[in-house]
């Protein structure tokens, strides 16, 4: 510590001793860095040879030197002005930026405004959509749809009267197909209803075998196949397909006929007697039971044929309306995605919003500590240490030079002065290290 003490206020290199009486000049604009540099050198020595070096006269005068520097500082205009020329620039811009983030935080207040009327407007044609699904069975024409009201209760009773009657047709044909073509008839049982309609048909024909099973258990679906057929082409009028829907009538005829004859035929053959003619057409003509059992089929069938166009005229009324509905509901799925990517971009507006208010309440903080440092006197730490430093060299002059005590006891002297030198120093924010930094002081 004294080495270095010795070093730094070599009495070799300092000023000659100055008289006590010496007064510290008032700072002018003009004055060079020496000039003002010895002016403190010479206030040290002079406060010194007042106080006899006290340590804790030191740190008095030293807080006096720095409040003596700051009120220096603060008259120097030109200095200040230059010294605070930065933090005005960057006050500058900075009100520039706040400008801009007002604007870009209006545009994106009227973008995110702008996205929920969006919304709104998307949900609102939602809750329409809704209300047409649950309206379009009442009122289909209010939605320029052909479709008749009520279709379905229409349909439901077409269908409960059409499955009896397929039943009916099932039944029907198994038996006269069955009894036609496979059964032997009794001679004791000539009735059309015991030797027709057979309650056991269908299980005889797969005990006779399985091509007889499967003879009877398909020979419907030919007849409720071609009632789908003329369905179909009375989809599309033209003359062709009522050419076609004749045809397949007349087809149904015929295998009701065929039918009619060969059974028909088995009941003759079992009760022709010698003077009876041959059996064939002419006879099938004049028999009742041959009448019977086609308009037993075909008629019935006739009707099926009635019903099920008409169910499935109704069932298309129908489809209309689901058809309509499933589009809506199409619809409003589409919509809700819409909804989910306009609530995707407003979350994004309103993060870009809220990240410039911060950035504009971040401005206006640093626009605020800016005009602090605007309105106060700036320090400049290194020039404090420098003339400090001055000042406690002289002071230290004095100590080795002028006071009257040993060696010993200067360097205590000593060594205490440069603990309140330094005591200072980090007191008032300054370092010899600091080369520049920029001290506030508010006065």
């Amino acid at each position: 510590m004294i080495a270095q003490i010795e070093e730094f206020f070599n009495p070799k290199t300092a000023d000659p001793p100055q008289d006590e009486n010496v007064a510290i000049k008032e700072p002018v604009i003009e004055e060079t860095e020496e000039v003002r540099k010895r002016t403190y050198h010479e206030a040290g020595f002079r406060d010194g040879s007042r106080n006899s070096g006290s340590p804790l006269a030191l740190s008095i005068c030293l807080n006096a030197i720095y409040a003596r520097f700051q009120n220096e500082e603060k008259e120097l205009v030109e200095k200040q002005q230059q010294a605070k020329e930065p933090y005005i620039n960057e006050q500058k811009s900075k009100e520039t930026e706040i400008k801009t983030l007002v604007i870009s935080k209006e545009s994106k207040e009227q973008q995110i405004n702008k996205v929920e009327t969006n919304i709104r407007a998307v949900k609102d044609h939602i809750e329409a959509l809704k209300f047409e699904i649950n309206d379009l069975p009442r009122n289909p024409e209010k939605y320029h749809i052909s479709a008749s009201k009520g279709a379905s209760g229409k349909f439901w009773i077409g269908l409960i009267i059409l499955m009896p009657l397929s039943l009916y047709l099932f039944t029907f044909y198994i038996s006269t197909s069955y009894s036609a073509f496979f059964k032997l008839l009794d001679a004791n049982s000539v009735t059309v209803v015991m030797n027709i309609l057979d309650a056991k048909a269908f299980e005889k024909a797969w005990k006779d075998g399985s091509l007889e099973g499967l003879f009877v258990t398909f020979i419907p679906f030919v007849f409720l196949g071609l009632g789908y057929l003329i369905h179909m082409f009375g989809e599309v009028k033209s003359k062709w397909n009522y050419f076609k829907i004749g045809l397949l009538f007349t087809i149904s005829l015929l295998f009701d006929a065929i039918l009619a004859y060969q059974i028909e035929e088995k009941i003759y053959e079992l009760n022709r007697t010698a003077d009876d003619d041959k059996f064939g057409i002419l006879v099938a003509f004049g028999k009742i039971q041959f009448w019977g059992i086609i308009f037993a089929g075909f008629v019935v069938y006739l009707i099926w044929g009635v019903v099920f166009d008409f169910i499935m005229k109704e069932h298309r009324e129908k489809d209309k309306i689901k058809h309509e509905q499933l589009r809506r509901k199409k619809d409003i799925q589409i919509h809700q995605d819409k909804i989910s990517d306009i609530e995707i971009q407003k979350a994004k507006l309103i993060e870009e919003l809220n990240t410039f208010k911060t950035d504009s309440v971040a401005a206006q903080d640093r626009v605020k500590a800016l005009q602090s440092i605007i309105d106060a006197v700036i320090i400049p730490t290194k020039e404090y240490v420098l003339y400090a430093s001055e000042y406690m060299q002289g002071w230290i002059t004095f100590v080795n030079e002028k006071l009257r005590i040993s060696q010993h006891e200067k360097v205590v002297l000593q060594s205490e002065c440069m603990e309140s030198y330094h005591e200072n120093l980090k007191k008032v924010g300054a370092s010899e290290d600091a080369q520049n930094a920029v001290y506030v002081t508010t006065l």
